[in-house]
């Protein structure tokens, strides 16, 4: 039998990144609705519609699987964010904003599993050096010389911690704070 799209018949290399971006997309679905604790590679792979053999084919561990699917996202989402071409001015509610959501629910249940699992933890060390990265080429592209290099990486951890602590704020209070806040921190960080 033959694999087939719209009638053509699929590479194996088509196959192969269909199932990987299924199992991808699963991943990224079960962190945010069942945590990483609830989250399991079998789970996953039910998720995803493919063979066991399949998952442990394309990602032998569950530190594995996570860590690429949120990579894959946060790949996803910055070329979201540069193609909306946000104003200049509106750069750092674009940083803000790039903290809410399912990739922001993926990330954070693996930065507090990180805490405690030393495997976990040291396959997240170059996840969070991409995300940063993606992070910082999105602030300069979007800000250009109108910010500084030190200022976008401290506008970064202030988004973070932002988004972590909305956590606790209803939507109502968390807009609230939003809107008093970013006017300080743009007049603080921006040329």
């Amino acid at each position: 039998m033959t694999d087939t799209t719209a009638g053509v018949p699929r590479t194996q290399a088509q196959r192969t990144a269909a199932t990987r971006a299924k199992l991808l997309d699963a991943a990224v679905d079960s962190l945010v609705e069942l945590g990483y604790a609830g989250t399991s590679t079998q789970g996953i792979a039910k998720r995803a519609g493919v063979s066991r053999g399949a998952q442990l084919h394309h990602f032998p561990t569950k530190e594995s699987l996570v860590v690429a699917a949120v990579a894959h996202l946060v790949d996803k989402r910055l070329a979201e964010i540069l193609e909306a071409r946000p104003e200049p001015d509106r750069a750092l509610e674009t940083l803000f904003d790039a903290f809410v959501g399912p990739l922001f629910d993926a990330a954070l249940e693996l930065w507090v599993a990180a805490r405690t699992d030393p495997a976990l933890h040291e396959a997240m060390i170059p996840l969070e050096q991409k995300v940063s990265d993606a992070l910082h080429v999105g602030c300069l592209e979007i800000m250009g010389d109108q910010i500084s290099p030190d200022a976008i990486d401290l506008s970064i951890e202030l988004a973070r911690g932002f988004a972590v602590s909305s956590l606790m704020r209803t939507p109502e209070s968390d807009q609230e704070f939003r809107e008093r806040l970013l006017p300080v921190w743009k007049a603080l960080v921006m040329k």
